[in-house]
């Protein structure tokens, strides 16, 4: 017997047996007085010798058999990582006209200081402040013995006002649509975000004074302060674009900002539809959840379109509702008229004045709101939330970080626990079930675009664990050959439990034939 339970020799293979590996031929060649054919028999080919000319003319040729698409996967696969491993990674230099630009800066901006009054330039905007600059920048650069073109004039204008007036070398991020994250680590290495890649900026700060002048000129606005006492601070600027900066001994490279903006074009649950985010219906089951007046817990990783979510959700309110917003740093923009936004106080240098989340609805249950909406929970703030919920004000809508549906239940959970509530986890859960309709997942994923990966449902409670039913779910297919993410969205074709909701507001049959 053989190891493969077959005898040896020619009996173990009867006449009319098969193979033993699928349809293998069985090797040839090996008795001379056979008639094998050509050297090494149809099994394996000959193998032409390089020194004989007339065995390589001769002989047919052999068509070599194509790898399988697996074998290219795993040969593309291993290439990736051997390109990333072997990679050097070399700083990049700003160059060419943008460096040209900077260094004449530096020569006309001390020059340019004598001469104006900074109080009143402040008054200015920057259409007048340009026309007051013009004559007076063309004196410097006469002493200067510096002959510019126009181009270069006006591109100089520009820098000198950003630098008067803005935030320096960031207002031409600032001002491209493109861009959606600016992320300065240090003074010498900016980075933005495109499409959902990152890509280094072509911009450099004069020194780390000078980028600490800008981050205290950002936060300054809002009424905020940034210095070693306090050396993290969250802020916006005026459209809208969320802030966060970290300053030296905590950040080692230097003043680190971070900007999140926001488009100026109000975000729909059809323009998410048209992005490839969701499919129809997952849209029309959204629409309907805003409209009914549905408890809405958005989920999902940091950047992965939380609050571009509940802002395309909003939109779906009833005008005649009155919204009360509260953030730790308002970044909601929502899109009704009966809106009114509010935001927690860091404490003073003394440690006294802190206004939290917590406290702001307490207050805001007693100024008659019709929904009452958390930009983002990240602590014992989830039961205020909760009991927000349950008391009459439906459609109360919030984000948290969570990579599932499932563990935004249990991380709400564990945030109401970390405050001094002394409740059974059972209560809380059961209060979480009954308060919570929905979870809408978002995702980013690797190859930069945001989808929504899952919309479930709370049914209820069952023992001591929270039920819930996946009504909708984004399933992964394949990453095609541009690096894109290929997938689909599937409907579990179940009856939602909250059609109930959705009847009182006649949108039953919509919301149905959207699950099924």
């Amino acid at each position: 017997m053989s190891a493969f339970g077959r005898r040896n020799g020619p009996g173990g293979m009867g006449s009319g047996s098969r193979p033993a590996f699928g349809n293998a031929k069985p090797m040839r060649g090996g008795n001379p007085s056979q008639e094998s054919g050509p050297e090494g028999g149809e099994q394996f080919p000959p193998v032409p010798n390089d020194g004989d000319a007339s065995s390589r003319q001769d002989a047919p040729a052999v068509p070599s058999p194509a790898p399988s698409p697996s074998a290219n996967r795993h040969a593309s696969a291993m290439s990736r990582l051997d390109e990333r491993s072997n990679a050097v990674h070399v700083r990049e230099e700003v160059t060419g006209f943008e460096a040209s630009v900077h260094k004449i800066k530096e020569q006309v901006l001390p020059r340019l200081l004598e001469r104006i009054d900074p109080e009143a330039a402040s008054t200015l905007t920057k259409d007048e402040l340009a026309e007051e600059f013009r004559p007076i920048i063309m004196e410097v650069l006469a002493e200067l013995k510096i002959t510019l073109n126009r181009r270069e004039q006006f591109a100089l204008e520009k820098v000198l006002i950003d630098e008067l007036l803005g935030f320096g070398p960031l207002e031409e991020l600032l001002t491209d649509p493109d861009v959606s994250d600016i992320m300065v680590n240090g003074p010498d290495q900016t980075y933005i975000e495109k499409k959902g890649k990152l890509q280094i900026a072509p911009i450099q700060f004069r020194d780390e004074q000078h980028l600490f002048q800008i981050a205290q000129r950002i936060v300054n606005q809002v009424g905020r302060r940034v210095d070693q006492t306090t050396p993290l601070a969250d802020a916006r600027l005026k459209d809208g674009s969320r802030v966060n900066v970290i300053v030296p001994p905590l950040s080692l490279r230097g003043t680190a900002i971070s900007i999140r903006k926001f488009s100026e074009k109000p975000i729909t649950i059809d323009m998410l539809k048209n992005w490839g985010s969701m499919d129809d219906k997952m849209a029309t089951a959204l629409k309907v959840a805003g409209a009914c007046r549905m408890n809405v817990v958005i989920s999902g990783g940091t950047g992965s379109g939380k609050t571009t979510m509940l802002n395309a959700l909003s939109k779906m309110i009833d005008p005649g509702e009155r919204v009360l917003t509260i953030e730790d740093a308002a970044e909601l923009r929502l899109q009704q008229p009966h809106w009114l936004p509010l935001e927690t106080r860091p404490p003073n240098l003394e440690g006294q004045g802190a206004i939290t989340i917590g406290d702001l609805v307490k207050n805001a249950l007693r100024m008659r709101p019709d929904r009452i909406i958390l930009g983002e929970i990240r602590g014992a703030e989830a039961f205020d939330l909760l009991a927000a919920m349950n008391t009459g004000h439906d459609g109360s809508m919030c984000t948290l970080h969570a990579n599932s549906p499932r563990e935004a239940l249990g991380r709400m959970e564990n945030m109401i626990l970390m405050g001094d509530i002394k409740i059974p986890k059972e209560a809380i859960s059961r209060q979480i079930a009954e308060s919570v309709d929905l979870i809408v997942q978002v995702k980013r994923l690797r190859d930069g675009s945001r989808r929504t990966t899952n919309i479930t449902e709370v049914i209820g409670m069952e023992g001591e664990v929270i039920v819930t039913q996946e009504l909708f779910k984004f399933e992964y297919l394949e990453e095609g050959e541009d690096g894109k993410i290929k997938g689909e969205f599937r409907s579990s074709g179940l009856r939602p439990y909250t059609l109930e909701k959705a009847r009182q507001f006649g949108f039953d049959q919509a919301y149905l034939e959207a699950c099924l």
